[in-house]
C-alpha cells in the first residue's frame, strides 16, 4: 500500500467525522515515562492528602452537600 493510498483513506475518514459534526483537536498530557514523574505524584498525593486530614471542617461541609444532591437525586 503506498503512502498516497493512505493519505487518501486518511483523509475521507477525517471529511467524513467532520461531516458528522466532530472537530480534531489535540491534547497534551503529562508525560508519565519521564524521570522524576512518579516523585511528583507522590508529592502531589502527599499534599492533597494532608489537606483532606486537615480540614474536617471542609469535610463535613462537603459531606452534607453530597448528601443534599443524593435527596433530591432520590426524589
Amino acid at each position: 500500500m503506498t503512502a498516497s493510498n493512505i493519505n487518501d483513506r486518511v483523509q475521507k475518514h477525517r471529511a467524513t467525522l467532520r461531516a458528522s459534526g466532530l472537530r480534531p483537536i489535540q491534547i497534551w498530557v503529562p508525560d508519565t515515562r519521564r524521570p522524576g514523574f512518579s516523585d511528583e505524584i507522590k508529592r502531589q498525593c502527599e499534599i492533597v492528602a494532608a489537606a483532606d486530614n486537615a480540614d474536617h471542617d471542609l469535610q463535613e461541609l462537603m459531606d452534607t452537600a453530597l448528601l443534599d444532591v443524593d435527596d433530591e437525586w432520590e426524589s
